[in-house]
């Protein structure tokens, strides 16, 4: 059972996400899930990703973040905007380069009207797919994720290969 959650809210176009607790790699087949629906809702216009209740958020969840900025931009032209009132959590936002690609706020936003995601079960594939997919967009915001995660994702590759080559 995760200790974290994901709660969401639309209006009028704008999507509003906020995570809870501890947020790690299990949890992004749900996030994911969403984002893909999300990325297809013709009325898309903003997002707010709300991390002022986030004790601890790993790489993968980071990766499908920063998704939403890339669609974003390529869409709409336009930065989503992330809450952020934890030094840590800033901190982290900041060392992979959310700060070139986000509009980062210190203020909080309350939730009455947020509902959380229903939560998948992703096969082991999926969920080395969604990590894979995750690290390479973390990759693509700087030179210094380039050659953080180049490693770990060649890794997860190879891993992934001989996964395939078992099951022939």
């Amino acid at each position: 059972m995760p200790s974290g959650h994901i709660l969401f809210a639309v209006h009028n176009g704008t999507y509003v996400l906020k995570f809870t607790g501890e947020i790690r790699a299990p949890m992004c087949a749900t996030l994911d899930n969403f984002l893909d629906k999300m990325f297809n809702d013709n009325q898309i216009a903003a997002i707010l990703i709300d991390l002022t209740e986030t004790e601890y958020i790993d790489s993968t969840a980071l990766g499908l973040i920063a998704k939403t900025s890339v669609f974003l931009q390529m869409h709409n032209h336009r930065k989503p905007i992330i809450l952020s009132t934890n030094p840590d959590i800033s901190r982290i936002l900041e060392s992979m380069g959310f700060d070139q690609v986000f509009i980062i706020l210190d203020c909080e936003c309350h939730e009455e009207c947020l509902n959380e995601l229903p939560e998948i079960e992703p096969s082991e594939h999926e969920m080395m797919e969604k990590v894979i997919a995750a690290h390479r967009v973390l990759m693509g915001l700087s030179e210094q994720n380039q050659a953080t995660f180049k490693s770990l994702v060649e890794a997860l590759e190879l891993e992934q290969q001989a996964q395939g080559e078992d099951k022939i």
